[in-house]
């Protein structure tokens, strides 16, 4: 499904574009999804819309059988990238899992808002997005992915994502059309 509005309170929420996450190897090229991922901020911040930058540091403590990283992150991998422009009014949620919304502060951040609606971009597709749309539906905000402003470490993670996953989650589309649609 394409993306068909957007709510009068929508919140942008930006996925880990973060030094340490941006430098990883990805399907699509991270510098395109940062990019795409501060136009999309750029035009909420001029709207006076919520944009919501999350970062990822530690781990959930549950065992696994491909762990994602081990040793301690080196320096600045947490620090958020400069490309995105962030701004004072920004909001900053720092996680230790997959998803925004599990053990931090998004949903009260959003709901003091009024916000009704967020619209996801960011890295990783099949692990922090992924758990964000989840969770954001589950709490009955409308979700809108950004098809081309994410992308994961392994394109067959990222392609069943966008293409099985969201759209029984949310609408989807590409900046352009979101763009489009904040007018």
């Amino acid at each position: 499904m394409t993306v068909t509005t957007l709510d009068d309170t929508t919140a942008l929420v930006l996925i880990d574009l973060q030094k340490g996450i941006v430098a990883l190897p990805t399907a699509h090229p991270s510098e395109e999804i940062v990019e795409r991922g501060a136009r999309l901020a750029a035009a909420f911040r001029e709207r006076g819309l919520p944009v919501v930058l999350v970062r990822v540091v530690g781990a959930a403590p549950g065992r696994s059988e491909a762990p994602l990283r081990g040793g301690e992150p080196p320096a600045g991998f947490a620090d958020l990238v400069p490309g995105l422009g962030r701004a004072e009014s920004d909001i900053v949620v720092t996680k230790h899992t997959w998803g925004a919304f599990h053990a931090t502060d998004l949903d009260l951040q959003l709901r003091r808002r009024g916000v009704t609606q967020i619209v996801l971009a960011g890295i990783a597709t099949g692990a922090g997005v992924e758990s964000t749309a989840r969770a954001a539906h589950e709490h009955g905000y409308h979700v809108t992915v950004v098809t081309d402003a994410v992308t994961d470490t392994d394109p067959e993670v990222h392609r069943v994502a966008v293409e099985k996953v969201f759209p029984r989650l949310a609408e989807t589309g590409t900046t352009d059309e979101v763009l489009k649609l904040l007018g």
